[in-house]
């Protein structure tokens, strides 16, 4: 609920809309009205409050690595070996490949998207 009025909004972002935005090249997240907690997917309460009045929010393009691991052993289909990561994208973190390879600390910028099983998920490159 809005701190200020109560009443609850429509505005929230669903999977598709995320998924929309993302195959677009636009990161966006969700932020809580209630404490202003901002995550990078869809949720359907805030994580740090458990408020449901959550809005679109507009994430920045480029983060930095949170954390990084290299998958040796793929799922079937999928080509590897390849790395992942949570980037810390100031105002949210988010999952995704990354190309290049980088370490904890490193910059990096969305890049794209990656489909697996049809289902998109974010590219993230090293920064120059």
């Amino acid at each position: 609920m809005s701190p200020s009025d109560g009443v609850e909004t429509d505005d929230s972002l669903t999977y598709d809309e995320w998924r929309n935005h993302l195959e677009s090249g636009e990161l966006v997240g969700l932020e809580c009205r209630s404490c202003g907690h901002i995550t990078a997917t869809p949720k359907r309460a805030c994580g740090d409050c458990g408020g449901r009045d959550l809005a679109p929010h507009h994430l920045p393009q480029s983060g930095e690595v949170h954390s990084e691991t290299t998958i040796t052993v793929p799922p079937a289909g999928v080509e590897g070996p390849y790395q992942v990561g949570i980037v810390d994208l100031g105002d949210g973190q988010l999952l995704g490949r990354i190309e290049g390879g980088v370490e904890i600390g490193d910059a990096v910028e969305f890049a794209g998207t990656v489909k697996l099983d049809g289902m998109p998920a974010p590219v993230f490159e090293p920064r120059d």
